[in-house]
Order: C-alpha cells, then structure tokens, then sequence
C-alpha cells in the first residue's frame, strides 16, 4: 500500500505553494541547489555526448540548474507521474517530458538516469523496485539521492546507507555514496557491473 497519494501530494504543494522549491516539496531552494550540486559533481565532467533521463523530473528544475551551471547533457528526457508538473516542465524546459509511472511503465534507455527527490514518499518495496528499474533502463548508471534515517514516517521514505550498499549487491551494481552535506540526506551513484 503507498505511503501517500502521489498525484494529491504534490498537486496540493503546488496549489499551497507555486510553482518554486516548496511547491515541488523540497524544503527549501538552497537544499534543493544543495542536492543538484552533489548530483552534478558525480555526474561526467563533460555531459554533452550523453543521453541524461531525469526521472521525477517535477518542474523540470534539474534541467534549469544544468543550464545554469553550464553542463546540459546532449539529451535531456524528463519523466513525471504528474500531470502538472508534466506541463510545467514542458513549458519551463522546451525539452521532451513524458508523463509515465516509472513503476510501472516502460522507460526509455539512456546514458544515465537521474532522481532527486522523488521516491522520498515511496514505500520499501516501492523504492527497490524503482532504483531496479531506472538502472535497467541506464547504460551506464543511475544516481540518486534519498532521505537518511530510521524509516519509522507515514509519509516519508527514510534509508541507511549500508541498506542500499546491500541494495546494489543484489543488483549487481557498483556503488559509491556520498554523505555529509545534507544532515538528513545521502546520494547514491550506482553504475552497471562491466563485463570482462
């Protein structure tokens, strides 16, 4: 059973809120910026031969922050779950966004696929399967952050490091994870396992 209903979430942090950080549920637009710095920092110094899949996309900020940092990737592809967002990252953006259920839906193949934020309201099983799916569909791999702590929230999604270590063992996976710039947060990059 989901934690939350995801399209009533964040359709009523957008009506509270607009369309900025908060609407989007982030904590604020310097934690926000805080994650996106990590996300670039583990992500190819030169992004422009490269196919990036930013799933969860919301209002399409990432893309904007990689415009504003200089480091567009030769493809951008955004996904959301919410109609709104959908449409907000359509006109904020220009670039492709689909609107699909990365749970459930096919996903398109990339170089890297990329989340911030989104499965901060999913179940266990929900992320597992999630983070599965994204690095099946990346050829190289998949980064991402989530929330750090006791998972013991009705509504948000909190992990340990050494869980999603075991994780990507299971996957088959190599991972690295970066801690220490957020109290409640961690950034996972997971890379596919290169045969010999």
């Amino acid at each position: 059973m989901p934690r939350v209903d995801t399209d009533a979430f964040y359709r009523l942090a957008l009506e509270r809120y607009g369309h900025n950080a908060e609407g989007a549920h982030w904590e604020s637009a310097l934690t926000q910026r805080v994650r996106f710095d990590v996300l670039r920092r583990l992500l190819p110094a030169d992004p422009a031969d490269l196919t990036l899949v930013d799933v969860g996309c919301g209002m399409g900020d990432f893309y904007t922050y990689l415009k504003s940092v200089g480091a567009l990737p030769g493809r951008y592809l955004g996904i959301d779950v919410v109609a709104p967002m959908v449409e907000l990252a359509r006109a904020r953006t220009r670039q492709e966004i689909l609107l699909l259920d990365a749970l459930q839906d096919d996903l398109p193949e990339a170089d890297y696929y990329i989340c911030s934020g989104a499965m901060n309201t999913f179940t266990r099983d929900e992320t597992r399967q999630f983070i599965a799916r994204c690095l099946a569909a990346a050829r190289e791999g998949f980064l991402f952050n989530l929330l750090r702590g006791l998972d013991d929230c009705d509504t948000f999604n909190y992990w340990e490091p050494d869980e999603i270590l075991a994780l990507a063992q299971d996957l088959g996976a190599v991972c690295a994870i970066e801690t220490g710039y957020l109290r409640e947060d961690f950034t996972v990059v997971l890379r596919r396992a290169r045969r010999p």
